[in-house]
């Protein structure tokens, strides 16, 4: 395992683990704070996260941040967002299967590093590969679950509900349950870091 996030980074940007790596722009990593108690986990970058080289910078990006700052939540400070996949897959379909498997080993490098309290799982891909393989999203999100000492609770995806923004309200409502989980577990996610 690597010991530091940023030796981490520098190592994951060289990735040629799988055919993800043959059409990147740019190596997705992960943003936010890295003493975080609260990860995000996305299925992988799109288009404009392939561009810029960080997580959920689209559309789906500014609807996430609006609805982390509504619980007093803000990518730059007091969380950290991260995907599946590091690379773009094509057309933004769903990663395959192997090339899960070929990026996995980063995303736990870093869940170890950063140790978070609590893991939301951004959609059905990711929810599947870290909660459990069969989870339903639309009938499961917003509830928590325990593993080895850390919460994981899956939630709606940001895409997702600009297709569909009906489901807004209940993917606020997951957002709200986090805030309570937050507060009842009184972890100090004071905004005092800056990336």
């Amino acid at each position: 395992m690597i010991q530091t996030v940023e030796a981490l980074r520098e190592s994951c940007m060289q990735c040629r683990k799988c055919g993800l790596a043959e059409t990147r722009h740019n190596v997705v990593f992960g943003v936010g704070n890295p003493e975080a108690k609260i990860m995000f986990i996305g299925e992988g970058p799109g288009e404009n996260e392939d561009l810029q080289g960080e997580p959920f910078v689209g559309r789906g990006g500014q609807l996430l941040d609006k609805m982390l700052a509504a619980v007093d939540l803000d990518r730059k400070t007091n969380v950290y967002i991260a995907n599946i996949v590091k690379c773009r897959p094509p057309k933004n379909r769903d990663p395959l299967p192997e090339e899960q498997e070929a990026c996995i080993g980063w995303l736990r490098n870093q869940v170890a590093l950063i140790r978070p309290k609590i893991i939301v799982c951004l959609g059905r891909i990711a929810g599947q590969r870290i909660i459990k393989p069969d989870l339903k999203i639309t009938r499961e999100h917003g509830r928590f679950t325990e593993r080895n000492g850390t919460l994981l609770m899956a939630t709606l995806h940001p895409a997702a509900l600009l297709r569909n923004p009906a489901q807004k309200p209940d993917a606020f409502q997951d957002f709200l349950t986090l805030r309570e989980k937050i507060d009842e577990l009184q972890l100090d996610v004071a905004k005092d870091y800056n990336a």
